[in-house]
């Protein structure tokens, strides 16, 4: 039993280091659609933090505006590319600035994936769940357009 966990272990590390070499050391991404805010984030191998403004529409037409701030953990690399495209998981705090969430706290926690197309150009297909207090759970898709640069 001892032996199969120490092996477990062995593998998840292993893999953690495999696959945070082949992320890029720093990078600075432009995101310019709301996944995971219109504003900057900052990556350093699999650990990126980002601050923006982010609109959304929990209702058709109907705008819903916050500002943001988060962290998100990349994970599953794929190609070989300078900058991969992966998979990550993050979690926000978000102070609504309009309609039933203005000057409200929210809890944003969200799941997707970043593929480059081209050099720096990304695409991002994602989902939120967002929580704050009196008001119902919210479930959005969160696509994003962002130009990364690595260095």
């Amino acid at each position: 039993m001892q032996k199969n966990l120490l092996l477990a272990l062995l593998l998840v590390l292993s893999s953690t280091a495999i696959a945070q070499s082949k992320f890029a050391e720093n990078t600075i991404s432009i995101n310019t659609f709301r996944n995971p805010s219109i504003g900057l984030e900052y990556q350093r191998r699999q650990i990126s933090i980002h601050i923006g403004y982010y609109p959304t529409n929990f209702e058709s037409g109907v705008t819903t505006e916050f500002l943001k701030l988060g962290v998100s953990y990349w994970f599953l690399p794929i190609g070989e590319k300078e900058i991969p495209s992966s998979f990550y998981s993050g979690v926000s705090y978000l102070r609504g600035t309009t309609r039933d969430y203005k000057d409200k706290n929210a809890l944003g926690i969200e799941a997707g994936f970043r593929w480059y197309a081209w050099k720096g150009l990304n695409l991002r297909i994602g989902m939120i769940a967002l929580a704050a207090e009196k008001q119902s759970l919210k479930i959005n898709p969160t696509p994003s357009i962002s130009y990364s640069f690595k260095f």
